[in-house]
């Protein structure tokens, strides 16, 4: 029992949302992407699509609210390199689609919440 706590207080300890940088001089180290202020009609197929214009896409997701199925206007996309995720984030942050200027960097970390 006394072993469980002792382990418990140093996992309590631990600092969340460490992880490997996204940035390693100036170079992109992490290949998925968030891509912001999409039109609230974009699929993850014209997301897709729109990224391939880049390189290889291995996945590319609209996130949606969960009671109404509509878009929450942004999205993920995961590219197969650094460098086409480099490029990517050159290419399209800034860009306007329909009328809407798309924010594209580096995806962070998703950071632990707490229960509701």
């Amino acid at each position: 029992m006394f072993k469980l706590a002792r382990v418990w207080k140093v996992l309590v300890r631990l600092p969340i949302g460490k992880g490997p940088p996204l940035c390693y001089k100036g170079k992109v180290v992490n290949k998925k992407l968030y891509v912001g202020n999409l039109p609230y009609k974009t699929t993850s197929d014209q997301l897709q699509e729109m990224f391939a214009q880049a390189g290889s896409v291995t996945s590319a997701t609209v996130i949606s609210d969960k009671f109404s199925g509509r878009s929450k206007g942004f999205g993920f996309v995961e590219m197969a390199t650094e460098d086409e995720a480099s490029k990517a984030i050159s290419m399209f942050n800034g860009n306007e689609m329909e009328g809407r200027k798309l924010i594209v960097n580096e995806a962070r970390p998703a950071t632990p919440r707490p229960m509701r």
